[in-house]
Parts: structure tokens; C-alpha cells; sequence
């Protein structure tokens, strides 16, 4: 094991028996087999390649990079060493998500008709500042930001967005970045996702309302300042009118990065493409360069 950083204490605090301040040292190392590229937007794709070139397995945070091409990199790297690459879409794992893709896929919300999605929080003095307002390194605002955990589940409950609509806005925060996007995606067959992501929610919040022909679906909450994780399964009756209401709760740590990883290890094992893969990763990003292009 090993970790890299560019502050020293912080590589040591991890417990790594070799740190340094230079990624390319880990990267390198014969003793590794997997690398997680954990770092600002501007080195993903770097760091990612680099990997992959010297033989590694790769977990990449999203959004896996600023750019499609940047992904596009990856891929070609993915493709030539053999080596596997998992995104970091750790929201997928979230036990409240996980359930809800278990209710899905069982057929207790019948046919999809379309989802609702808010996700946000209130920024912090300075965070003009921050690299995340800085697009030569993030890439862009809150719309790549967490925007795209809502894009990923978005397209996991509903399919491929054909028709992309929306706008990137800055309201409040003096940064040359977007802290508010709107946007309204449609599959080929006319379902669609309502989705709005903020920096400016100065409650922190996550809500994903999943609505079928039979039932609806709402997760609230992803723990800490975000709330308790609950998901609500609201079942349409017969005679309609108040349904059939059911709800669990998540008080517990989210460990939601744990389970990612220990999936990336039987990824590993089984020499199976990982299910948050950089193919979602780049679907994401068309999508939020479609939103860019009307700034």
C-alpha cells in the first residue's frame, strides 16, 4: 500500500508503509496492482492514463475527468493495457439507492414515467476561492460537480438521454464557474428527468423522487449534514386515492465507498466490466457539455 499527496502530513496520516508528494512515484511501483485516482478534476485523466499504462487496475473519481475527450483518453489507455477501470459513482451505493434499484428492478414501481431530482448545498466563505471555481482545473461549476451523481442515477433509472435541455447559471457566488443548473432530459421513448443541482442550498440538500405507472419512490437525505438516508415507497391502490406507504431508514455511516470498492475487488477477481464504468462516465459528461454550450 501507498499514498501520494502534494501535503506530506496528510499522505502519512493515511498509514501507507511509503507515501510521497509525487503521484508518479506510486504510480510507477511494481508492488501495486490498484490504483484510486482521488484528486482534483484537472489530473484525473492523467493520473487514470498513467496507471493503466503501467499495468494498474484504476478506480477514477468522477467525473473521471473535464471533458469527454479527457474520458476518451482513459478509454483508448483502458482498451490497449487489458487493465479494468471503475468511476467513482459512489451514490450508486448508497443503501437507499441500492434498495430502490432493488424495488425497480422487481417491478414494484411498474413502467417508469419520469424522475424528480434536487441535489445541493450552500457553499462556505471562500469557496470563490476554492478549485472547484476555478474552471482551467474543475472543469466547471456544480453542474460537474455534483450534478453529475444526479445525471448517473438519472440515467440508471431511466436509460440514455436523447433529448438534452438546461442551463448553467451563476446567481450568487463571484466565481467565472456555475453554482445553480437546471435541467430537463428525455429518453428516446419520452420519459424524462427533472434535475436541479446548487451551490447555493443553504440547507443541504439531497432528494430523488423515482415515479412509475404503480408506485413512486423518494430518497431523502445521504447522512451527516445531508440528513438521515431514508427512502419511501408510496403504492398506488387499486381504488387510488392515499396509497400504501412504507419507509426505511439509514441512520448508520454511510459506507457507501466501501461497498464500491469491495465490488471493484470482485470486478478484479472475476475479470467483469465494472457497472459504473467510464462508458457512464462519458454519457454524463455529453450531457453536461450540452448544458456548457448554452451559458
Amino acid at each position: 500500500m501507498a499514498c501520494a499527496d502534494i501535503d506530506a502530513a496528510r499522505a502519512r496520516h493515511v498509514g501507507a508503509p511509503y507515501t510521497s508528494t509525487d503521484w508518479r512515484d506510486v504510480v510507477g511501483r511494481d508492488d501495486i496492482d490498484i490504483i484510486i485516482v482521488s484528486t482534483v478534476n484537472g489530473l484525473l485523466a492523467e493520473v487514470a492514463v498513467a496507471a493503466l499504462e503501467s499495468g494498474k487496475h484504476v478506480l477514477v473519481e468522477k467525473p473521471a475527468g473535464r471533458t469527454t475527450a479527457e474520458i476518451e483518453a482513459i478509454i483508448d489507455a483502458r482498451d490497449r493495457s487489458g487493465r479494468l477501470v471503475r468511476v467513482g459513482f459512489n451514490h450508486r451505493y448508497h443503501r437507499a439507492l441500492i434498495k430502490a434499484r432493488e424495488l425497480q428492478c422487481n417491478g414494484s414501481l411498474g413502467d417508469m414515467m419520469f424522475v424528480r431530482g434536487r441535489y445541493g448545498h450552500g457553499g462556505r466563505p471562500g469557496y470563490e476561492a476554492e478549485w472547484r471555481s476555478n474552471p482551467a482545473i474543475s472543469g466547471g461549476g456544480e453542474l460537474i460537480d455534483q450534478g453529475v451523481h444526479l445525471i448517473d442515477l438519472a440515467r440508471m433509472f431511466l436509460g440514455e438521454f436523447s433529448t438534452v435541455d438546461g442551463f448553467a447559471r451563476t446567481y450568487f457566488w463571484n466565481a467565472p464557474v456555475d453554482d445553480n443548473a437546471f435541467l430537463l432530459l428525455q429518453t428516446a421513448d419520452r420519459r424524462a428527468a427533472m434535475l436541479h443541482v446548487s451551490s447555493t442550498e443553504w440547507k443541504n440538500l439531497f432528494s430523488l423522487e423515482l415515479y412509475g405507472r404503480a408506485a413512486k419512490l423518494q430518497i431523502d437525505g445521504l447522512g451527516g449534514s445531508y440528513g438521515t438516508e431514508r427512502l419511501t415507497y408510496y403504492r398506488m391502490l387499486p381504488e387510488m386515492g392515499p396509497p400504501e406507504t412504507t419507509i426505511w431508514e439509514y441512520p448508520m455511516a454511510d459506507d457507501s465507498w466501501r461497498v464500491e470498492l469491495t465490488e471493484f475487488f470482485e470486478d478484479i477477481r472475476l475479470n467483469r466490466p465494472p457497472a459504473a464504468s467510464l462508458e457512464d462516465a462519458h454519457a454524463t459528461l455529453r450531457i453536461v457539455e450540452k448544458i456548457y454550450a448554452n451559458r
